[in-house]
């Protein structure tokens, strides 16, 4: 007898639903339970799949990290569906025990196949991610270290230096020092940000801070 795994998906935009759920119903190893439109709504509902495809920017504010854990919590494996439009959220996904992440744009055969693997708990590697978040030769990552993400964080929310090095715990020369380095590291890369402005467009690209609007 073949195993069969229960698949919901959790997306607030219905068309997604109407057009991964035949997906799923078609493959012979697995059971769709239907759309929601969140976790939470998911809890409502009392269902209890053994994977949940769960889109990556819902609506309702809540965060990449927060949905897996209590997904996971309750017994779900999850594999995260993505327009890929924000490189932030996409890396919060990748930092989470989510099996992988999958393109809405994908063909409908490469869709199905990771399902099928994430409901058996296999993760996914694409390497199609590692180019599009990692080497795009145009939005090539700055190689930052920690703390300096957390000095880019901090100073690019509008906050000053002084403000920055007090919530770090450091002097404010060392975050005048952090500061200098990441300009000349993103000069390097040919993507100079000698303003607090551009510091903060730098970092939404590279993904070390939410687009606006976003948690």
């Amino acid at each position: 007898m073949r195993a069969t795994f229960s698949v919901a998906i959790v997306d607030d935009h219905a068309l997604v639903g109407l057009a991964i759920g035949p997906l799923i119903e078609s493959s012979r190893d697995l059971v769709f339970l239907g759309t929601v439109p969140s976790v939470a709504a998911l809890r409502q509902a009392d269902l209890h799949p053994d994977l949940v495809v769960l889109d990556l920017m819902l609506r309702d504010g809540t965060t990449p990290a927060e949905n897996v854990q209590w997904l996971q919590e309750r017994g779900s494996q999850v594999l995260v569906l993505t327009s890929g439009e924000d490189r932030f959220l996409v890396r919060a996904a990748l930092r989470t025990a989510a099996l992988g992440v999958v393109r809405k744009s994908a063909p409908p055969a490469a869709i199905l196949s990771a399902i099928e693997r994430a409901a058996r708990g296999e993760p996914l590697v694409d390497a199609e991610w590692a180019v599009t978040v990692d080497a795009d030769p145009e939005l090539e990552s700055a190689p930052l270290t920690d703390r300096e993400r957390d000095v880019l964080a901090l100073y690019a929310s509008g906050i000053g230096a002084k403000q920055v090095a007090a919530q770090l715990g450091i002097s404010e020369n060392t975050v005048n020092d952090h500061l200098k380095r990441i300009k000349v590291v993103y000069q390097r890369l040919g993507r100079a940000a000698p303003t607090k402005v551009e510091l903060y467009r730098r970092g939404v690209e590279d993904g070390y801070l939410p687009m606006p609007g976003r948690p």
